[in-house]
């Protein structure tokens, strides 16, 4: 039976849950928040399932609870940090920080971590540096999800990436997505609701087409658009992997392994807007290209045209008030936390609570 749970208390228990792992209080709240606000979006595969991913890399010393990250090299513009093994999260929140304001002082910056770890949706950072003014792009690379084009074993990652900018009144403009066909943690997520998946999404070990996610997880995950999903997902590799420092291509070690150095490497490029143009311009530029795309007459498969970052939006806004509903095997995962760490279960309400 679903389980549904405020977002804050959702927070709070991720947070100390973490905080238990030996996570500081302020970075727990920011890595609990980024799952929470995938929930909140409507993207659980990147939300409370992968807790307890999170806290085995941290139980066996994969993950360093306490992120120290070290500066490798300084350019003014462009910075290269060891992120020493810490939470993917904290690391790319602080890339965040860096970036904006380098990007104030240079009108553009770069900013490359390695030895880093998965860092959940990549639009939850980019936002942030839209909010400060920026246009921004950020790449990551991920452990071996699809095979080459034209090849039957797994070695390139899904490799998504990230591009924000602010829209006037229109909020924030945004797009994040994997170069396969489906992010992996969609699959993982049908695995726990017991469902199969679409065909066109993923092949099995031998690289014959299957809706069974937990074949699907075993082989292979298929590319978007062919032959230029997997064309864009190794450059990415190369932005966020090679250049970077950090490992690359089948060395990278993802989430699901509660062992082994993790070695993702990401990439974030902030573009200052003042230094390029004048801000309240080009929101107004914005809210024009937002409107004459939004004004596109609709077809018949669906009822409104809608902007990247603009359907997540809104399903954050209706769920902060209906609350997050939980599936069945994420709900006793949470339960099985809360045994090994003595933090309370959130307890389940009805939406009618959440919105009186």
């Amino acid at each position: 039976m679903p389980h549904t749970v405020g977002a804050a208390e959702l927070l709070g228990f991720a947070a100390a849950t973490a905080e238990a792992h030996g996570v500081p209080s302020e970075d727990a709240r920011l890595f609990a928040d980024t799952l929470v606000t995938a929930e909140l979006w409507g993207h659980p595969s990147h939300g409370m399932l992968r807790l307890p991913w999170y806290l085995d890399r941290l139980a066996s010393g994969a993950t360093a609870a306490v992120a120290d990250p070290h500066v490798v090299s300084d350019n003014g513009a462009v910075l290269v940090v060891d992120g020493r093994d810490g939470l993917g999260q904290i690391l790319a929140e602080r890339a965040v920080a860096w970036g904006a304001e380098r990007a104030r002082r240079h009108g553009i910056s770069a900013v490359a971590v390695r030895n880093s770890g998965h860092f959940g949706t990549a639009a939850y950072f980019t936002r942030r540096a839209a909010e400060q003014g920026c246009v921004a792009l950020l790449a990551t690379n991920a452990s071996p999800a699809m095979a080459p084009w034209g090849g039957r074993e797994k070695r390139v990652g899904t490799n998504p990436w990230s591009i924000a900018a602010p829209g006037g009144r229109y909020g924030t403009v945004v797009m994040d997505i994997a170069n396969t066909a489906v992010a992996r943690g969609k699959i993982y997520h049908a695995k726990e609701r017991g469902e199969p998946i679409p065909e066109g999404w993923a092949a099995d070990a031998d690289g014959v087409p299957t809706t069974d996610p937990q074949r699907a997880i075993e082989g292979l995950i298929l590319p978007m658009a062919g032959h230029k999903g997997y064309a864009i997902s190794f450059m990415f590799d190369v932005l966020a992997g090679v250049l970077t420092g950090s490992a690359f291509g089948s060395s990278v070690v993802g989430p699901y392994r509660s062992t082994g150095r993790s070695g993702v490497g990401h990439l974030l490029i902030c573009v200052d807007i003042g230094s390029m143009a004048d801000p309240a311009e080009f929101e107004r530029r914005m809210e024009a290209l937002v409107e004459e795309t939004k004004s596109t007459p609709v077809a018949p498969y669906a009822a409104e045209v809608f902007v990247p970052g603009e359907p997540e939006t809104r399903t954050a806004r209706r769920l902060r008030t209906e609350g997050i509903t939980l599936v069945d095997d994420t709900w006793a995962s949470l339960a099985r936390i809360a045994d090994a760490t003595a933090v309370p279960l959130p307890a389940p309400v009805d939406s009618k609570e959440l919105s009186a």
